[in-house]
């Protein structure tokens, strides 16, 4: 039996909004768990797990006799940003909000979970993975960690992320990469603080650490191939010196992006000749943490076709994109690529603040577009006999 869609756009939109008010931060989605696993229980489907990887719930839903299962995952953590709209669904939880849109991306994907349900129109198995800790990088590895593949296997597996600035209905990818790694560094340099009217009498860290921020900017721009795109940024400068005293330590925090491993290990490799050259220079020490927390994004260039097919279905031509380039921001649904193939696209949220923003809403106007791109995407690729 066919769903009403308007009755589903507003039950959709009220899933959101309640998502939205009651934010939680990776792995303590406890409450967001316990709703998605309670909507999918309404819905009827085979079987839903929750736990997985610590807070994820994964849904299994099955039709016809076909042997081939594909996965839709949503994530489902918020950031610890205090929110500064002023919306009626406001977060309630202080100093958490969904900066990021992921209660979209679990209404979207729990909508397509009630629609397929409620429908049907494939043969074969869909997972719904509904995964923790996005923002850190961590809940995927959690999920993965805990046997999701061997206890519940799928053979490909689709996300979507909202995108501001893309018009609401609009929908992007790109075969092969289209988001970064995401490399963490910190650069620890020590020396001998004192009195700001003494320097000479010391060896303080500050002016090396200055000299090594900027020295930082020559990886790229100097000992990396211009054809690699890559980023090095420092994010941070923490000194334990005050007003008037020249301080003996110094932090250097910050990441690196970059769309191959051989040019991360580049990275690395040169962060850790400049940072000894420049403390050598300023007769200080320096200690290089390096550690890598996001892997490429690499889309599958069969299934990316596949992803077009669905879209130009449910959506006017001219609002299906080809990314022109990949975006240097990272996500763990990578770590998902690493066990099957798969697509990762961005549906537009309009003219919205940026993402992580404190001022950031997801549009509900774009709900619809995400679940009936779930929905287009199982249907094409598990077809009815």
């Amino acid at each position: 039996m066919a769903i009403d869609i308007d009755a589903l756009k507003n039950e959709m939109t009220a899933w959101r909004r309640d998502l939205h008010a009651h934010p939680e931060f990776g792995f303590e989605e406890k409450r967001t768990s316990a709703f998605v696993a309670a909507k999918l229980r309404e819905f009827g489907l085979d079987e839903v797990a929750e736990g997985v990887g610590g807070t994820g719930v994964v849904g299994t839903l099955k039709r016809g006799s076909g042997d081939r299962s594909i996965a839709l995952r949503a994530d489902m953590d918020a950031l610890r940003i205090p929110e500064e709209g002023n919306v009626p669904y406001k977060s309630s939880n202080p100093g958490v909000m969904h900066a990021c849109g992921h209660d979209g991306h679990t209404t979207m994907l729990l909508g397509a979970a009630k629609l397929l349900a409620e429908e049907g129109g494939f043969d074969g198995t869909v997972r719904f993975i509904f995964q923790p800790a996005e923002e850190w990088g961590r809940g995927a590895l959690a999920m993965l960690a805990d046997g999701l593949t061997e206890r519940y296997p799928f053979e490909e597996i689709y996300g979507i992320h909202n995108m501001p600035g893309l018009p609401v209905g609009t929908f992007e990818t790109r075969p092969g990469a289209i988001m970064s790694a995401e490399d963490n560094f910190e650069i620890v340099l020590r020396g001998v603080g004192g009195h700001a009217a003494r320097p000479h009498w010391g060896n303080e860290v500050l002016v090396a650490a200055c000299a090594l921020v900027t020295n930082l900017q020559t990886i790229v721009s100097r000992r990396l191939s211009p054809t690699d795109t890559s980023v090095v940024s420092v994010t941070e400068l923490i000194t334990d010196g005050t007003r008037n005293a020249l301080p003996g330590e110094a932090r250097i925090l910050g990441d690196a992006r970059s769309f191959r491993s051989e040019v991360s290990a580049e990275i690395e490799k040169q962060m850790r000749i400049i940072a000894q050259g420049t403390a050598l220079a300023y007769n200080v020490s320096a200690e290089v943490s390096y550690s890598r927390e996001f892997v490429p994004l690499l889309n599958d260039p069969d299934l990316v076709e596949e992803t077009f097919a669905a879209a130009h279905a449910i959506l006017p031509e001219k609002n299906v994109r080809m990314a022109r380039e990949p975006m240097t921001g990272s996500e763990d649904f990578a770590h998902f690529l690493e066990y099957a193939p798969g697509v990762f696209v961005f549906l537009g949220n309009g003219d919205s603040p940026p993402l992580h923003n404190p001022r950031y809403d997801f549009c509900d106007d774009g709900l619809i577009h995400g679940t009936n791109f779930h929905t287009a995407i199982v249907r094409r690729r598990l077809p009815l006999p």
